[in-house]
Formats: C-alpha cells, structure tokens, sequence
C-alpha cells in the first residue's frame, strides 16, 4: 500500500504541476487581454487627442478668418469716421462763412431800413452802402470759396 500512495504523491505532484501550468496558461491569457485591451484603449484616447486637436484647428481658422473680418470692418468704419469727421469741419467752416455773411448782409438791410424811415440821404446813403459793401476791400469772405464736395449729398 504504500506504493500506491506514492504513486498518489506523484500523481498529485504531476496532476498540480499540470495544474500550476493552467493556471499559469490562463493567468498569461489575461495577462494578453489586458495589454490588447490598453493597447486598444490607447488608440482610442490617442483617436480622440487628434479629434480634438483637429478640432482645436478649425476653431483657430475660423476665429483668426473672423478676427480678420472684424478688423477690417473696424478699418472700414475708422476710415468713413475720418471722412464724416473731414466734411464735418468743412461744413463748419462753411456755415462760420455763412453766418458772416447773412450778419452783413442784415447789417446793410438794418442800415438802408434806418437811413430810408428817417429819409437822410436815401439815395447817397444807399449808393455809399452799395460801393462800400461791393468794394473788393471790404469783401473778406469772399477770399474763401464755399466748396462742397460731392460726397456730402450721398448720405
């Protein structure tokens, strides 16, 4: 009998032996299904770093196309707000020469309603008034021209 549970012992040892090597067979399995299974979760996140770096890119296109859009709008209104700006001094100028002429001008009415309601020299006065008022000398406002540019009757 002993014999036999030494065969036993043999047998344990060569079944558990083989046993060992299953469990090592099954553990180097999961052991390759784990790395497959990183190496495939690696891709993935390295698919989606470029899909969002991809993404990244178009967003920077279309906000560096859209800042340049914007900036030349910006360019464009500056450049009309000078215009305005120019005009709107020359209109001032023009209407400081305006008003220098209407206060001469109502001036002289003033003089000749004055001079022909208390009748002294009606006609004197007024030949007087008229050469003086027409005289080159007298005529400072007539140095510089009204001009209007075309521009100004687009709006």
């Amino acid at each position: 009998m002993a014999s036999s549970s030494g065969n036993s012992s043999i047998s344990t040892k060569f079944h558990s032996s083989g046993s060992e090597e299953d469990l090592q067979l099954l553990m180097d399995q999961r052991k390759r299904k784990r790395k497959q299974s990183n190496c495939e979760s690696a891709r993935r996140s390295r698919m989606r770093k470029q899909k969002h770096f991809d993404d990244l890119n178009v967003q920077v296109e279309r906000l560096t196309k859209e800042n340049s859009e914007i900036l030349n709008r910006v360019n464009l209104i500056t450049q009309h707000y000078v215009n305005v700006e120019a005009e709107n001094c020359i209109l001032r100028a023009q209407m400081g020469e305006l008003s220098q002429r209407l206060q001469s001008l109502n001036a002289i009415i003033s003089l000749i309603n004055t001079t022909t309601t208390t009748g002294i020299c009606q006609n004197d006065c007024f030949l007087t008034i008229a050469d003086n008022f027409m005289n080159p000398m007298n005529m400072h406002y007539l140095n510089q021209p009204i001009v209007a540019s075309a521009e100004v009757f687009q709006w």
